[in-house]
């Protein structure tokens, strides 16, 4: 594809169609009068969507299209947003218009650009009156190679739970974790519009976009083709808490891995797909830190698991091939079990001490927010960060490692004592959306 269009100049933003026959969404963009964008989403061995379910899955497609615009609408930002098949109504509107603007705020920061006022998604339509569909009473959840998926598995296959495993992509990593659970699994494939890298090479904004919400709605349209009531996510609370802020706007990388969003979308799946579709995320109530805990026990786990984002495409029998031991995510999921597994253990994993190593320091500083705000990143809290490392600087086996003394001598004099327990980041708290049906799950997790 050959485009002339100078991406930043565009003026308007189209969301063209969307389609779907034998298996294949086809979703349809463009900037101005240009070429079309068209994104492929491939559901494998999808059986025929069965009448009564038909405006249903319609629904669910036409927010897929409408969420999964977000990674082409950041090319140009343009301050017009049009949808051919006409306006919607006042909720899926709000939806999006909350998305766009909190889920690219990272985006935004990153490039200097002020989204607020720009976003505004036509409105004036009528909302539909959706009921139950009974669907099957059995959960998609989504694996991602880290810990956090597996202990919902895990949780789930506790109260003996209908579940399958899926993951949207071709990580052989997560290919791996999810036929570790045992679990039926579920492989879709995104094929991003080819157009989109053109537009990359001829200068368009570029950054994180809420991903989490793209692959939740693909899981919608899931839910309603392969028959499941429940959509259940491994997002724990502390990704409802802001990375930073700036210039009055919270601007939090986990966006669309946070509450406020949950609740947006899990309404308007009851309300305009189906009263009985849920969506949640099943670690809501827990802290980073009491997922961990939950997750030192699953020990088949360990030689399979990776969070780290810079060796995600790699596998290999060796900790060095799942974990580069450099990003932020590398170093928090170190910290955060350290205090659950036995010290050995832990290197194990990981094939190395991080918190023995002095050219560490800058970033587990990040974690701790001293001197720096947190990673842009899937990290846990600050707060939480500095509970882990003070458990540790009291522990014997650990205050002789580099940075747990730096810690000790260097940091500890800063902090209160009172705000560094371990205990209270355990305690559940009651915000969520888990349905009723899941809810014993919850006990398993701690």
């Amino acid at each position: 594809m050959t485009m002339t269009i100078q991406p930043r100049l565009t003026q308007l933003f189209r969301f063209v169609r969307c389609s779907y026959a034998d298996g294949v969404a086809e979703l349809a963009y463009a900037f101005d009068d240009g070429e079309e964008l068209v994104e492929r989403i491939r559901f494998p061995h999808a059986p025929a969507v069965p009448a009564t379910h038909a405006a249903a899955f319609e629904a669910a497609l036409k927010l897929l299209h409408l969420i999964a615009g977000v990674s082409y609408y950041k090319a140009g930002v343009p301050p017009k947003i049009e949808v051919a098949s006409g306006p919607l109504d006042d909720a899926t509107a709000e939806l999006l218009d909350q998305l766009y603007l909190h889920g690219l705020a990272e985006f935004a920061y990153r490039n200097g650009l002020d989204l607020r006022g720009r976003i505004a998604f036509p409105r004036g339509g009528v909302a539909p009156t959706v009921g139950a569909l009974n669907l099957p009473q059995r959960t998609l959840v989504p694996i991602g190679g880290g810990k956090d998926s597996l202990v919902a598995v895990e949780a789930i296959k506790s109260i003996g739970g209908e579940a399958t495993a899926v993951w949207v992509g071709n990580s052989a990593l997560i290919a791996a974790c999810a036929e570790r659970t045992g679990l039926p699994t579920l492989n879709i494939q995104r094929e991003l519009a080819p157009g989109l890298f053109e537009l990359n090479r001829l200068g368009a904004w570029n950054g994180h976009i809420p991903v989490t919400a793209v692959n939740s709605a693909i899981l919608a349209v899931a839910a309603i083709v392969y028959g499941y009531d429940s959509i259940a996510f491994a997002n724990e609370r502390s990704a409802s808490a802001a990375t930073l802020e700036y210039e009055g706007q919270q601007v939090n990388h986990q966006w669309s891995k946070g509450y406020a969003f949950e609740q947006l979308l899990g309404n308007w799946l009851h309300t305009h797909v189906a009263s009985d579709l849920d969506y949640c995320s099943l670690l809501r109530p827990y802290s980073e830190l009491a997922i961990t805990r939950a997750f030192a026990k699953l020990t088949p786990y360990f030689d399979a698991f990776s969070s780290c984002n810079r060796n995600f495409k790699l596998l290999g029998p060796k900790p060095a091939d799942r974990w580069c031991g450099q990003c932020p995510k590398c170093h928090f999921v170190f910290l955060a079990l350290a205090p659950f597994l036995p010290k050995p253990r832990l290197l194990s994993i990981f094939g190395r001490n991080l918190l023995d190593d002095e050219n560490q320091a800058a970033g587990f500083d990040a974690l701790l927010e001293y001197q720096d705000h947190k990673p842009f990143e899937c990290v846990g809290e600050g707060a939480e960060a500095r509970a882990a490392m003070f458990a540790l600087s009291q522990r014997p086996e650990w205050q002789e490692d580099a940075l747990i003394e730096r810690f000790r001598s260097e940091i500890l004099p800063r902090l209160d004592p009172s705000q560094l327990a371990l205990e209270p980041w355990l305690k559940p708290s009651g915000e969520h959306r888990v349905p009723a049906r899941l809810q014993a799950a919850l006990a398993a997790i701690g």
